[in-house]
C-alpha cells in the first residue's frame, strides 16, 4: 500500500551503527533496498495508526521511543 504517488527527496541523518543494522534486515528481508525498507516500515507505522491496530508490542513501542530518546528525537 503506498501512501502517496508524489516523492518528496528529504535527507536524514542516523547513527552509523544504526543505519548498518536496519540495512542489514533489509537485505535479510529481502528489500530491495534501505529506503524501499523505510517506506515499508513508515507505511505499517501510519496504518497503525489509521487501523488502530498494534505494529509493535508495547515492550517494542517502550524500546523505540527510549532509542529515540537517546538519539534526542523525543523528550
Amino acid at each position: 500500500m503506498r501512501i502517496l504517488d508524489e516523492e518528496v527527496h528529504i535527507e536524514i541523518k542516523l547513527p552509523r551503527k544504526l543505519y548498518e543494522e536496519a540495512l542489514k534486515n533489509a537485505k535479510e528481508a529481502g528489500f530491495n533496498d534501505f529506503n524501499e525498507f523505510l517506506i515499508f516500515i513508515l507505511e505499517q507505522l501510519t496504518s497503525e495508526e489509521e487501523t488502530g491496530r498494534e505494529v509493535f508490542s508495547k515492550e517494542e513501542e517502550e524500546k523505540v521511543k527510549e532509542r529515540l530518546r537517546a538519539l534526542g528525537y523525543i523528550e
